[in-house]
């Protein structure tokens, strides 16, 4: 548990821990010390009045313990006892009220075995409490015990160890209180490394430009401290990390570069090509069946290949942050067309489109909303069996436009999940043409839905597969009543 604590906590604690243990250790010392010394005050007083008992005794008319305190000098709470050599004992106490009252035979029991040699401390029961005790012969076998009562020293050890007690709540309260403060202000330049570093992780560091502007004051990077020490290391880290952070982004402005200016080179020799093999082939000239055949390869592949072509230099104007239109699209128009176009494609497949009776607006680029529906259609179409049904609804929830692409194929293996809407990435890891596919739809969709400030999400599972599109909504709609219908007929 401890080691969840934060280390302020941590430091606190060990303060107030230390502080505990030197103060219990003073305590503890004071009331043995002065324990010992007021035992052997009351042991020098319980000499001095056990002088005075015999000097009594020995001049008085009787010989029992009662006759003791006729004596002068014998304080209250005084015990005296006379054992006898048959091992007999009488013996009495001094009340506070100065009464002289008998022991009873378990009082005197505890009283009979005492060594003659030094003063013992003694508990008699009864509620006398303990005594401190002395025995000295008087004539033959004959012994006198005197005692005094512990009951001042047990209080004044009692009084200091209140005293002791309190000094030690408070030295732990002002100790937790201005602890917690020393240790807030000690480990301020750790707070600020925290935030800096906090900050920095709220950047977007995967994408753009990157500008770490957190730089620690020079009074958190002071060499000559184990905080500085930290707050120079996360000083030049952040260095390190910026200037990698600048090298790749300029690597990625040159790629994108190269790739725009590839892909818009390449429009006009492709669209060459793609012309003289359509004008040879309609020449009317007779040629040979291998060529006609060859000639119709060149053509759709220079198609295919000029497809590519611009979906490489959309993809590097998005990299670009180039501003898209923004118009107002209304995304119902943009389904049921996409879903139309998608039905002459493959009449294989079962194509449904739900939208509702109020039009959707957002604001945005129409052409390139289209695309994005017409990719995820196209996505759909190729990597699910025929007969499949592909259902493109529209919506809307909490001011956004909701687009949701369905359908009921096999699913998306779970390791392209996190890749599938990045560049080049295939279901099918092969490099194999036989579908079409260039892995660069699903990065077009991604990448124009961001444009336009919208999210993309997908769920799949053997079955179904849903792709979901965010987009804000320039007009809510008034409700949601929905029209379902087969895609409308080619014309």
């Amino acid at each position: 548990m401890i080691q969840s604590w934060s280390l302020q906590k941590r430091l606190v604690a060990g303060i107030l821990a230390l502080l505990t243990l030197a103060t219990l250790a003073i305590g503890v010392l004071s009331v043995y010390f002065l324990r010992a010394n007021l035992v052997d005050q009351l042991d020098e007083e319980l000499r001095m009045t056990t002088q005075r008992v015999e000097n009594s005794i020995g001049h008085g008319p009787g010989r029992g313990p009662g006759s003791g305190f006729s004596g002068p000098g014998v304080p209250v709470g005084s015990l005296i006892g006379i054992v006898e050599a048959d091992g007999s004992i009488a013996a009495a106490y001094l009340d506070r009220e100065a009464d002289v009252r008998e022991l009873t035979t378990a009082q005197r029991r505890v009283l009979v075995d005492l060594p003659l040699d030094s003063p013992r401390s003694v508990r008699l029961g009864g509620g006398l409490g303990e005594f401190r005790v002395i025995a000295a012969p008087l004539d033959g076998d004959t012994a006198l015990i005197v005692g005094l009562s512990t009951r001042e020293v047990q209080s004044t050890i009692a009084r200091l160890g209140a005293v002791i007690t309190a000094v030690l709540i408070g030295i732990l309260v002002a100790a937790g209180v201005l602890g917690r403060e020393v240790a807030r202000v000690a480990l301020r330049p750790l707070t600020r490394i925290r935030e800096s570093a906090t900050r920095v992780t709220e950047l977007p560091l995967d994408r753009g430009t990157v500008a770490l502007a957190d730089r620690l004051p020079k009074l958190d990077t002071d060499p000559n401290t184990e905080v500085g020490q930290l707050g120079a290391a996360f000083t030049r880290m952040l260095d390190h990390v910026q200037s990698a952070f600048d090298a790749r982004q300029e690597s990625e402005q040159k790629v994108r570069r190269f790739v725009a200016d590839a892909s818009h080179e390449l429009r006009t020799p492709l669209a060459a090509i793609r012309g003289y093999s359509e004008l040879t082939r309609r020449s009317g000239h007779e040629v040979p069946d291998d060529i006609r055949h060859a000639l119709s390869r060149i053509e759709s592949e220079s198609v295919r290949m000029s497809a590519l072509v611009d979906d490489l230099l959309l993809l590097a104007r998005l990299d670009e942050g180039r501003e898209l239109r923004r118009d107002p699209v209304d995304l119902g128009r943009v389904l049921v067309d996409a879903v139309a176009d998608a039905r002459a494609t493959s009449a294989a497949h079962e194509w449904i489109v739900r939208v509702p009776e109020t039009p959707v607006i957002v604001e945005g680029d129409e052409h390139r909303l289209h695309q994005v529906v017409a990719n995820l259609l196209a996505n759909a179409r190729i990597h699910t069996p025929e007969g499949t049904r592909v259902t493109a609804a529209l919506g809307s929830l909490e001011g956004r436009a909701i687009v949701t692409i369905t359908d009921t194929g096999p699913g998306i293996p779970e390791d392209i999940k996190p890749v599938l809407f990045e560049r080049f990435a295939r279901a099918d890891t092969s490099r194999s043409r036989a579908t079409g596919s260039t892995g660069l739809g699903l990065a077009i969709v991604s990448g124009v839905v961001a444009a336009h400030r919208g999210r993309v999400t997908v769920s799949s599972r053997p079955g179904e597969t849903v792709f979901t599109i965010s987009l804000p909504l320039v007009a809510v709609p008034r409700h949601d009543a929905v029209r379902e219908a087969q895609a409308p007929p080619i014309a």
